[in-house]
């Protein structure tokens, strides 16, 4: 190959992301210099972080360039190398996506013979670590606990409803939009109880499905989600913040009770899975056996071709997706 195709942001995006705001084009393919090796990407991750990273200003992580390729989590294949660690043949997995080649100066080389290339981006990856993180760590899932997590037919939401079960949760309730992805939680991913919140409000739902309250709240949307879970919330309640998918394009209405976080001492705390990632290669063994053995059971919605990866992006902040949203290349 002498060229490479790759998506950049073209636009900053106002409010919800358009195609408009992506550009493909096609480059010249540098050849690899020593100690480098050039990867064919297989497999690509679209993720809802992507979406403050397309806004120009201070985050944890770097705005995205305009007119510059962009990023993220990618499985490919050593075709060429200059680098004896990284042999032609690896699989590896990188943060070279959004584009069909990548030329790099480093990539971990992945061990598929325990699990699927897509697995390392997926149940082997940040999003079921996130998961297992929010569970043990952060909300500290105790044995007896009520749990609701929302976002829950989502990759990340789908891991922590079956650890928060693994980890001694007594009754695990998930909501989701739609009545199909509501009967996944229960049918696919074990979820005691399941709530579609686009049938109703969500506080009631969330009353009728625990009417002694719960005991810790998985929030991957925020806003009224959130709302809701702090009226649920028993006293000394936990709540692990991973995202607050509502607001990435623009501003919701914050809870009205947030004053209950003080009244019923409840706990509180966000987290970003980038401080932990030094400890992930040692998660990795145990989520292969978890779903090797079914404990862990996860799903994917494929988009095929890197010219669709934008439509999976825009589709995944729509929530089109049920698990992990995933580009095939």
């Amino acid at each position: 190959m002498t060229t490479n195709r790759e998506i950049r942001l073209a636009s900053r995006p106002t409010g919800e992301p358009t195609p408009d705001n992506f550009e493909l084009t096609t480059v010249d393919l540098p050849e690899p210099a020593e100690g480098q090796v050039l990867v064919r990407n297989t497999w690509m991750s679209v993720d809802p972080y992507m979406r403050g990273r397309m806004d120009a200003g201070d985050s944890y992580i770097e705005p995205f360039s305009l007119g510059r390729v962009l990023e993220g989590h990618a499985v490919g294949e050593v075709v060429a190398s200059r680098n004896a660690d990284l042999p032609v043949g690896a699989t590896v997995l990188h943060f070279a996506g959004w584009r069909e080649y990548a030329v790099l100066d480093d990539a971990t080389v992945v061990d598929v013979s325990i699990a699927r290339p897509q697995d390392y981006l997926n149940g082997l990856g940040q999003t079921s670590f996130t998961a297992f993180l929010a569970v043990t760590e952060v909300a500290r899932v105790r044995p007896g606990d009520i749990v609701f997590v929302s976002g829950a037919a989502g990759a990340v939401g789908s891991a922590a409803g079956q650890l928060a079960r693994l980890y001694g949760a007594t009754h695990v309730i998930g909501s989701a939009g739609g009545p199909s992805k509501a009967r996944l939680l229960t049918e696919e991913f074990g979820f005691d109880t399941a709530i579609d919140y686009r049938a109703g409000s969500l506080t009631e739902q969330l009353s009728a499905a625990a009417p002694d309250g719960i005991d810790v709240y998985i929030d991957n949307v925020g806003g009224s989600h959130l709302e809701a879970a702090i009226t649920a919330l028993n006293p000394r309640g936990r709540i692990a913040a991973i995202g607050m998918i509502s607001t990435y394009n623009a501003p919701v209405p914050g809870p009205t009770n947030l004053y209950d976080i003080v009244l019923k001492q409840l706990i509180l705390q966000g987290f970003l899975v980038t401080d932990h990632l030094d400890r992930l290669a040692a998660y990795i063994p145990q989520a292969a056996r978890w779903l090797a053995d079914g404990t862990l059971r996860t799903q994917e919605t494929v988009v095929e071709g890197l010219d669709k990866a934008p439509h999976a992006f825009l589709g995944l902040l729509q929530g089109t997706n049920t698990g992990k949203m995933l580009v095939r290349l």
